[in-house]
């Protein structure tokens, strides 16, 4: 613990604390693509280059979105201690690799929901198991969607059974086009199905079952051929709330902007006793992203495409020790 900094006035305890919390963020296949740079009146969150997965996210779109989900877990957990975080995003031109920088704005008392987005913080998941058929009611719909917006981003429903048929669609085109991808399909492997032995990568014990045809909405299999098999009993729910992520603005200031928004409704689902998932296959396909978008009639294309349901417990996936995502390289205060 004594090789983390104190900072923003806090002990180097609570700083450690801070930064377990920003890394519990989810990232496309457990990469981890963030870093931190530690001073005393600032935290810099870094992305980490060497984590980039060239042929599911080219474009570092994913990348950028899973360090915006790090960055708003950074902020809650600062809530928590009673700080309002002042956040600038992209901050130097000449420093691509440095994507937000988090100061202390002043003493601030959490509130009431800002207390539970904290509690939710080391309980949220991503569930890839079958999920109840209990339909996710209006009240918690309107929650999600208002956690959205106050990300300044929109969490657009699909709902009605057309729009549904639609979107299955074209979840089905995307996967069936990644996985005739052979380099797609190497880059899975590599980070699905890993032992235990790693501290990143998504665990066989995580993947859920193995999806079959009949299964609408699970497709993509995280097992990494460990030779799995469907657990009788388990098949995948038929009608889970499909929701779609979408930012207000373009380029890198807009995945980080979804990426906080993304995390801002995932606890909040956390905490209203609800399990997602991502189908993520929607959205990293171009053609399929952009048929998607004119769907939901949406003014940019969607970041992220979620599964909503009622779950059962999971363990969590492995975290990388927070020295390791450290930058140590000397810099000059801000």
């Amino acid at each position: 613990m004594n090789d983390i900094p104190a900072a923003l006035g806090l002990t180097s305890e609570q700083v450690t604390g801070l930064l377990v919390a920003a890394g519990r963020a989810p990232s496309l296949h457990n990469t981890q693509p963030w870093r931190f740079r530690v001073l005393p009146h600032a935290i810099e969150l870094h992305v980490d280059p060497t984590r980039r997965l060239p042929a599911a996210d080219p474009d570092d779109r994913e990348l950028r979105l899973a360090c915006g989900a790090a960055l708003f877990n950074l902020r809650t957990a600062l809530h928590g201690l009673g700080i309002r975080p002042t956040t600038t995003l992209l901050p130097d031109r000449d420093r691509p690799e440095l994507l937000a920088t988090v100061r202390h704005g002043g003493r601030k008392t959490a509130t009431p929901e800002m207390h539970r987005l904290v509690r939710a913080l080391p309980l949220r998941r991503t569930n890839r198991r079958p999920l109840s058929d209990t339909p996710v009611a209006a009240p918690e719909q309107h929650a999600l969607r208002r956690a959205a917006l106050d990300e300044n981003a929109w969490l657009h429903i699909v709902a009605g059974p057309a729009e549904r048929i639609a979107v299955g669609r074209l979840a089905v085109a995307a996967h069936e086009a990644q996985m005739g991808d052979p380099a797609f399909r190497a880059e899975l492997a590599a980070w699905t199905g890993v032992d235990g032995g790693r501290g990143d990568g998504v665990p066989a014990a995580a993947g859920g079952p193995l999806p079959e045809a009949q299964d609408t909405w699970v497709l993509r299999d995280f097992t990494g051929g460990s030779g799995r098999t469907r657990v009788t009993g388990k098949e995948f729910e038929d009608e889970p709330l499909i929701a779609v992520l979408s930012a207000h603005l373009s380029g890198p200031t807009a995945d980080l902007q979804a990426g906080q928004a993304l995390e801002h409704v995932l606890l909040t689902a956390t905490a209203r006793g609800l399990s997602v998932s991502f189908l993520s296959q929607l959205v990293e396909v171009p053609g399929i992203r952009e048929k998607l978008r004119r769907l939901i009639s949406g003014a940019h294309p969607p970041q992220a495409v979620l599964r909503v349901g009622y779950g059962w417990p999971i363990p969590p996936t492995p975290r990388r020790p927070v020295v390791d995502l450290l930058v140590r390289e000397p810099t000059v205060a801000p």
